[in-house]
């Protein structure tokens, strides 16, 4: 298994902005399902709002997994790593679509 610290190709400053936003985006609306449990709201509206997280927590790593695929694995495959890297991903995307 390939041990990374830090990815082959580094993100781009814009790339951390864009999933940082998204990230705390998803964030406030973790904590406004937590405030839907503590103000005793309708189950159907917090089940739909958790589906809107996982929504969105599935597209930022649908965007991670396309990035590393894109950027990571096929500059791993240029360095003659590829086997290693290709493994990786499909354990990951295994675990991911689980």
């Amino acid at each position: 298994m390939v041990n990374q610290d830090e990815p082959v190709v580094p993100r781009t400053n814009s790339e951390k902005e864009g999933i940082t936003n998204r990230l705390k985006r998803i964030e406030g609306q973790v904590r406004g399902l937590q405030k839907m449990v503590e103000d005793d709201r309708y189950c159907v509206d917090v089940l739909v709002q958790i589906s809107a997280v996982q929504a969105a927590l599935d597209k930022v790593g649908y965007q991670m997994l396309e990035r590393h695929a894109k950027m990571c694995v096929t500059n791993a495959v240029k360095e003659g790593n590829g086997d290693e890297y290709m493994d990786e991903l499909m354990k990951v995307i295994k675990q991911y679509s689980k």
